[in-house]
């Protein structure tokens, strides 16, 4: 008897531990919460990158939701500016590379632009293939590397 009341008080202990105060935070996966407009909020709720074909600077379909969620999430969160990262992987020079990861960055920029993002809120920068994502030679590595991040300023 003892046994099943002591479970039962820890099963409401436990719910009681998850519930939430609703105070307009979201919850993050450790338990802790994640403040509107942050770098944390961007990358659960929207997304922080997109990626790219090799060699291309193009937005790709399948990536443009992305950045349309990432331009609404910025009109909501009106004081947030950015910076977008340009990368590439690493085949090709480090002047290539750089050049192409620029526009990356720009074809992203363009995108939240046009979706009403004010261009004075969004700079842009290129590591090229100085800061991969993923490490390894192989196509799984590099296509985690051809991307754009945005970043919470």
């Amino acid at each position: 008897m003892t046994t099943r009341l002591l479970g039962a008080f820890a099963a409401l202990a436990l719910l009681a531990a998850c519930s939430s105060t609703d105070d307009g935070a979201q919850t993050g996966g450790a338990g802790g919460t994640i403040r509107p407009g942050s770098q944390e909020d961007l990358v659960a709720n929207v997304g922080d990158r997109v990626f790219f074909d090799f060699d291309r600077s193009n937005i790709r379909a399948d990536q443009r939701p992305v950045l349309q969620r990432q331009a609404e999430w910025m009109q909501r969160n009106a004081s947030v500016q950015v910076q977008i990262e340009g990368h590439a992987d690493e085949r090709g020079t480090r002047e290539y590379n750089l050049a192409l990861g620029q526009r990356r960055a720009n074809a992203a920029r363009d995108v939240l632009i046009a979706g009403g993002v004010s261009g004075a809120r969004i700079t842009t920068i290129s590591y090229g293939k100085d800061r991969p994502a993923a490490l390894g030679s192989n196509e799984e590595a590099w296509a985690q590397n051809r991307r754009a991040v945005t970043v919470v300023q």
